[in-house]
């Protein structure tokens, strides 16, 4: 997919900043696709980080005439599987070689971890904010997947309704939540979720593409 980043950052007009917890939200992600596929051994896949211009209320008049009634802040691409199937069962019992099976199986769980860390992140966030513990009792998967209106919330309920079938896969999908846990309670990748969500905040510009992200992780670890 070309990137449309040029043509958002030749906007004149100032974007809204995010709030910190978004930028974490989208930077847990982002670093999940960058060093998440990676460990796993899994193919790069392009991504943006794309914070659209405010809206205003043309219905209104007077001082809030102006008013921002909305933007969105979000990831596009970053994910191994575009499509996603009725049920994971029924599209890895249309793949016939065991090989491509186990492959489709891996870069759809790995999917979901990326997306869960996004969540993820922003909880882990909002706890040291308010001084508060972060464990994985407390950031439970349904509370994750149903945070309204955040970045990918959708995504992550389709995702979750595919793969869950029986209870053999709600305790396969535990192991995944554990996973991504473990990926933001790394200190390293926590570093670099805190680098990115400083940049995102610091630049407060329409779009991060991905190889600015993969740059600055880099950096940052390397340093």
């Amino acid at each position: 997919m070309k990137s449309n980043c040029a043509a958002i950052n030749g906007l004149q007009e100032p974007l809204i900043q995010i709030d910190k917890a978004t930028a974490y939200h989208l930077a847990g992600h982002a670093v999940a696709v960058c060093l998440g596929n990676r460990q796993k051994l899994l193919p790069d896949v392009h991504f943006q980080i794309l914070i659209d211009k405010p809206m205003q209320d043309k219905r209104a008049s007077g001082p809030s005439a102006d008013k921002v009634t909305g933007y969105t802040a979000r990831i596009e691409g970053g994910r191994l599987i575009h499509h996603l199937p009725l049920t994971l069962t029924a599209a890895l019992q249309g793949l016939t070689n065991q090989h491509q099976q186990d492959e489709y199986k891996r870069a759809f769980e790995a999917d979901l971890i990326n997306l869960l860390v996004g969540p993820l992140a922003e909880s882990k966030f909002v706890a040291i904010r308010d001084s508060k513990a972060f464990n994985a009792n407390l950031a439970n998967i349904v509370g994750l997947s149903s945070y309204d209106g955040k970045p990918d919330s959708s995504l992550i309920v389709e995702y979750m309704d595919c793969f869950l079938f029986n209870q053999k896969d709600y305790d396969r999908m535990k192991e995944l939540f554990m996973a991504a846990f473990g990926f933001v309670n790394n200190p390293s990748n926590w570093f670099a979720i805190s680098s990115l969500a400083g940049h995102i905040l610091d630049k407060s510009i329409g779009c991060i593409d991905c190889e600015d992200v993969v740059s600055l992780v880099e950096s940052r670890l390397a340093a």
